[in-house]
């Protein structure tokens, strides 16, 4: 992940734009402080897909646990 101070990221804002498209993370700093961070739109659309792979991976792996000896009525409390 770059860091690029706000002043000089307002000077270059189109070739942070070109190395964010490229896959980099880039942090602005204000007075030393971060204030923002800026990503690609794709990179949070694979870390999702990627989150739910694992996810499905982990349930499917995990046993059932209790019974499910459910009745509609008791579901949906039609009674």
């Amino acid at each position: 992940m770059k860091t690029i101070t706000a002043a000089n990221a307002n000077r270059g804002f189109s070739s942070l734009l070109r190395e964010v498209q490229n896959g980099e993370e880039i942090t602005i700093l204000s007075r030393g402080t971060p204030v923002a961070r800026i990503i690609s739109v794709n990179s949070g659309v694979l870390l999702k897909n990627e989150m739910k792979k694992i996810l499905l991976s982990r349930l499917k792996a995990q046993g059932v646990t209790g019974l499910r000896n459910w009745t509609r009525d008791e579901l949906y409390g039609d009674t």
